[in-house]
């Protein structure tokens, strides 16, 4: 039964030709990539509110310690959160300041959890191309074997011909389709995680714990001066 199944695979291999064997590898790749960016977002919690929510209550409550305790910094959306409310707190830099340090990590951030998305979207355009150009090269060679073969012309020998360059295509498509969807898919879990952390760290500075603090640290500069 084995051996059966694997000839079929090795048949169907030598009928696709150059074209099918660079579509299973951009399948491989595809997979590798798709399990990677799932490992990623699952050991990071990349899109989780739980604690970081836990933490804001606490801050809009005035319980500034208690409120970083609770964050897990391993986690980007808390790292963002703990960083902001530590650089309320000290109170060295100006706000505005302060919100571009908190973009420009968020960005290095989101940057990291779209590494590897480029590649996905080439493999869901070019497959069905490659798909496609097998298909156009298997024709040529099929109308080629009927003219060489003039008026004997046998119509099993050119459907054959016909069959096996189709192939290429839906072989194309089934590696396309797949890829475009989890693309699409990995592309909006990090678009979610980018607005909840935009949404987080905005509870971080429009709260009125911080307000006070900011006007605070504003009259010592006043009166320093």
């Amino acid at each position: 039964m084995e051996d059966s199944v694997q000839q079929k695979i090795i048949d169907f291999l030598q009928v696709g030709d150059l074209v099918v064997w660079i579509l299973m590898v951009f399948s491989v790749v595809a997979l590798t990539i798709v399990l990677l960016k799932l490992w990623q977002f699952s050991s990071l919690r990349a899109e989780s509110l739980k604690t970081s929510q836990l933490a804001l209550d606490d801050w809009r409550n005035g319980a500034r310690e208690e409120s970083l305790q609770k964050l897990d910094e391993k986690r980007p959306i808390d790292a963002l959160v703990a960083y902001s409310m530590r650089s309320v707190l000290e109170a060295k830099s100006n706000v505005e300041l302060i919100r571009e340090e908190v973009e420009r990590r968020a960005m290095n951030q989101l940057s990291q959890f779209r590494s590897f998305l480029r590649p996905l979207e080439i493999i869901a355009t070019l497959s069905p191309l490659l798909g496609l150009l097998g298909t156009v090269l298997g024709m040529i060679t099929a109308f080629q074997q009927m003219e060489g073969a003039g008026s004997q012309v046998d119509p099993s020998v050119l459907s054959g011909g016909i069959w096996q360059a189709l192939l290429t295509t839906a072989v194309g498509l089934a590696v396309a389709i797949p890829v475009v969807t989890l693309q699409s898919w990995l592309e909006r879990k990090v678009e979610r995680i980018a607005h909840n952390m935009n949404d987080a760290v905005t509870q971080v500075f429009t709260s009125k714990e911080a307000k006070e603090l900011v006007e605070k640290a504003a009259k010592e500069m006043l009166h320093a001066a």
